[in-house]
């Protein structure tokens, strides 16, 4: 039977994917609610942490000790924190949409377990997805472009260019890399080490040596999410022909990388513990890592890996607040 569905899957499929989808797949209108969940705000915390993290460790690097809101306050730095946030977050809404819409296109989510997609569910037209994917990329790149014009920074451009193309190409294009065990690299770089070093870089000119220990901490955080999302949905991405991470090494290794991507920034915390002793309050965040660690290495029920899911984010956004708080505090 699922030999079958395969086979039929396969024919559906098109080189191009505005040509695979087709209006008929179009049975309702979508809600508030749907466009919302579209979003994925769970995983907006991607966002969120690292740019937390750079500005925290650009204030303590700066010189300006013991008055975080005077750091704020010089040269524009809070405005510019802003605008990074802007930057990051709507690259992230605008890549979820673009997975739902390239995802959808291709049938990949035909087979998908997990909460229903505008696109492959046939909530709403994919022209009127991919559109919203754009305008959330458009908008990313005018914060970004505005931060060029305060700093000066110019070529921050051809970084601003490069994010939003390997954002459309993980699931995007006719050989989109998502598809090809590579999105934990994209994730990696671009939610870890390009945000919170370029929030760093833009604020106070340089990177430091604790800029990338938080940058590698918010790379390893976004890596666990995006794998216990994809150990969720393996049987099914296995099924559609997609090649994720999990696909490729397999359920038991999947599971393995899952629990060393969530525990490394633990490690990685040690540094900041030795440089500024209030920051052992982070290790309190463990409180919900814990518990996603122990259902995404055991469970292979999607409704408990989600809950996994949504516990590996809040646990990113704890350890980055916390460890931004505690940074922010320091005399």
């Amino acid at each position: 039977m699922a030999r079958a569905k395969n086979e039929t899957h396969k024919q559906g499929r098109s080189g191009n994917p505005a040509k695979a989808a087709s209006p008929a797949r179009t049975r309702g209108r979508a809600t508030a609610r749907d466009w919302i969940g579209g979003a994925r705000l769970r995983t907006l915390t991607l966002g969120v942490v690292p740019v937390v993290l750079g500005t925290t460790v650009g204030f303590v690097d700066s010189g300006i000790a013991g008055d975080f809101g005077a750091f704020l306050a010089k040269d524009g730095h809070l405005t510019i924190a802003v605008l990074a946030l802007l930057v990051a977050l709507f690259l992230q809404i605008g890549v979820n949409y673009s997975n739902d819409y390239s995802d959808g296109v291709r049938g990949t989510d035909e087979f998908r377990v997990g909460p229903a997609r505008l696109t492959g569910a046939g909530l709403a037209k994919p022209r009127t997805v991919l559109t919203v994917a754009l305008t959330f990329f458009g908008l990313a790149a005018v914060a970004g472009i505005v931060i060029v014009i305060l700093t000066q920074l110019w070529w921050l451009l051809i970084v601003g260019a490069a994010a939003i193309v390997a954002a459309w190409f993980y699931t995007g294009g006719k050989k989109p890399y998502g598809y090809n065990a590579l999105g934990e690299v994209f994730v990696f770089v671009f939610f870890g080490l390009v945000a919170v070093l370029g929030t760093e870089y833009v604020l106070i000119g340089r990177v430091t040596a604790s800029g990338w220990a938080a940058a590698v901490a918010a790379g390893f955080f976004a890596c666990a999410v995006l794998m216990v999302n994809n150990i969720r949905d393996i049987d099914e991405d296995r099924l559609a022909g997609k090649r994720t991470l999990a696909v490729t090494v397999g359920l038991p290794i999947a599971r393995v990388l899952y629990g060393l991507f969530l525990l490394l920034p633990y490690v990685l915390l040690i540094w900041f513990v030795l440089l500024y002793f209030r920051t052992g309050f982070t290790y309190f965040s463990l409180l919900l890592v814990l518990p996603a660690l122990a259902i995404g290495v055991s469970s292979r029920k999607p409704r408990e890996l989600i809950t996994a899911l949504q516990l590996s984010s809040f646990g990113s956004l704890a350890y980055g607040v916390v460890l931004g708080v505690t940074l922010a505090l320091q005399p």
